[in-house]
């Protein structure tokens, strides 16, 4: 159903050079450039992209209250490393990996510009 995701930034080289790094850990990578505007990763492009963008209308890009975006892992693990990774990359903890209900194991974190995401891994039939 969701064909894409974007967060604001205010200083686009510095998101492109967190999330190449970050998605890196994880097998993906930048699949698409729009200059100065910004930039989208994912697998291919028949699954979700993740985008970075600065904004259209000129004004200073902010977190929003209550947003999150989820970025789907592999294994319990591969949401340790991206958790890590993150804070490694000057990302801050809002919740380390761990178990958070039967079967979904996520670690929370804010990029650069201070936006909230997460890794997570949900266990076949949880849910």
């Amino acid at each position: 159903m969701i064909a894409y995701t974007c967060l604001g930034t205010n200083d686009l080289e510095r998101a492109r050079a967190f999330y190449d790094a970050l998605f890196a850990s994880i097998g993906v990578g930048r699949l698409m450039d729009w200059g100065e505007q910004g930039s989208a990763w994912g697998t291919d492009f028949t699954r979700p992209l993740f985008g970075v963008l600065t904004p259209y209308d000129r004004r200073p890009a902010s977190a929003g209250n209550g947003t999150m975006v989820a970025i789907a892992c592999a294994s319990p693990a591969q949401v340790d490393a991206l958790h890590a990774r993150a804070l490694a990359l000057g990302g801050t903890d809002e919740g380390a990996p761990g178990p958070r209900a039967e079967g979904f194991y996520a670690g929370y974190f804010r990029d650069l510009d201070g936006n909230k995401l997460n890794g997570f891994f949900m266990a076949p039939g949880a849910g």
